[in-house]
């Protein structure tokens, strides 16, 4: 198997008694998570075919193929989906895949070294960048827009970022 896996979604656990499972789509256009399909487990060893049933609170109604009964689909419960990212779209120059932020250096606009992108936050309004400084215990959460963060350069593998005053002090 060929190139980096993106994770798409999640299962949140059986709906009904059928094996369907509730989905949930981390996709810009949720319903898209449908033509990634096949998706995998993140170690690549299981593979699904997907059908989207029906649209429901917070994600989809889905079938996923194998699974026939409620118990198959509660036991795929916290399962996240992934798709190669050859099948993804190219994104727009603005947008990234979490998956390319995390591991990325951050310097502030002097060049200072301010720490890593451990992961990718969103919480309903707008991501974070949550940050671990040089040394520190404790991360920074780093509100993802333009005004705290000009610069994304993904070949040099860095993040410029100008954050509010105080943000990265130290926590001594």
């Amino acid at each position: 198997m060929s190139g980096e896996l993106i994770c798409v979604g999640a299962i949140a656990g059986a709906f009904g008694v059928r094996g369907e499972v509730r989905l949930k789509s981390f996709c810009a256009v949720p319903e898209d998570i449908a033509a990634y399909a096949p998706l995998l487990s993140e170690d690549g060893a299981r593979s699904f075919t997907l059908e989207l049933t029906r649209p429901i609170k917070n994600g989809f109604a889905a079938r996923l193929g194998g699974v026939t009964n409620k118990e198959e689909a509660d036991a795929l419960r916290g399962l996240r989906l992934y798709a190669p990212r050859d099948r993804l779209p190219s994104l727009p120059d603005d947008e990234f895949y979490h998956a390319d932020l995390i591991g990325m250096a951050v310097v502030d606009t002097g060049g200072a070294d301010l720490g890593e992108v451990i992961a990718v936050q969103d919480h309903g309004a707008g991501d974070l960048l949550e940050i671990r400084a040089p040394g520190a215990s404790e991360t920074v959460l780093l509100p993802f827009t333009r005004a705290n963060v000009p610069t994304v350069d993904l070949s040099a593998g860095r993040i410029v970022a100008d954050p509010p005053e105080g943000l990265f002090q130290d926590h001594g």
